[in-house]
């Protein structure tokens, strides 16, 4: 079947095979395959594609918003995606939904779940009324670890100023029955989102914003695997943390 949402995009914009394919670096028959016989380019081209189109990626080419199937490599390994913008928010509020025992949070700030889901506070206060365990730890605005992530990051002081929102988005939860929010102030190397045994893990890359680097989404499958080792760093953060004020 032909991709008519780029087909009509190309139209309106007057681009033609010859000149998307100048465009983006590639030969004329790649974009009329990508018109004609709705291929799928790589990634990066059709990063730059959508760019060139000033078009949305994933409208062009949905099919890119699926994660790559693991390889099994271990087997607590789901999904690995290439960057969090990848992973739509209704996933991450899919995985706290499925809760019934546990769900832990580690990050620094992450203020992209409430921005996207404004009911977070009352998801989560639903799974702890229903017995759910719920530990949520971000970062300190004025820790040494944070500001150097945010000087790494390139948003200078952007990241302190998320982290105070971050606190200040789950301060009405605090004093709720089952739910406990904490500020560290360590390193991390990973943001964990975790509910019971499955766990989305946004790695931290130097110099890059969390929605850019990769997300792996993993599914605990018995004991001392890779779910259990970073289950276990959250626990050693969470040990240091300490509770936030009602007020």
């Amino acid at each position: 079947m032909p991709n008519e949402r780029l087909r009509n995009v190309m139209t309106a914009g007057g681009w033609t095979y010859a000149s998307l394919a100048e465009a983006t670096g590639v030969d004329p028959k790649s974009v009329e395959r990508w018109v004609n016989r709705d291929r799928t380019p790589h990634r990066a081209t059709a990063m730059r594609a959508a760019e060139t189109l000033r078009e949305d990626v994933f409208a062009l080419w949905p099919s890119l918003r699926q994660g790559r199937a693991a390889r099994a490599v271990s087997p607590d390994l789901v999904a690995l995606h290439e960057q969090r913008a990848d992973v739509p928010v209704s996933a991450f509020v899919e995985l706290l939904e499925q809760a019934r025992e546990r769900i832990d949070i580690l990050v620094y700030a992450a203020v992209f779940l409430h921005e996207a889901y404004p009911r977070l506070n009352d998801l989560l206060r639903e799974r702890a009324a229903d017995g759910c365990i719920v530990r949520i730890a971000v970062g300190d605005a004025e820790s040494t670890n944070v500001q150097q992530r945010g000087r790494e990051e390139k948003f200078g002081h952007g990241i302190e100023s998320r982290c105070r929102l971050a606190v200040m988005h789950y301060r009405p939860l605090v004093g709720t029955p089952g739910i406990e929010i904490r500020t560290h102030d360590t390193t991390l190397y990973n943001s964990l989102y975790r509910a019971d045994g499955q766990m989305f893990v946004n790695a931290h890359v130097w110099g890059v914003n969390a929605y850019g680097a990769p997300v792996w989404h993993l599914r605990r499958n018995g004991d001392g695997g890779v779910f259990d080792t970073y289950a276990a760093s959250f626990d050693a953060v969470w040990a240091t943390a300490r509770p936030v004020d009602k007020d």
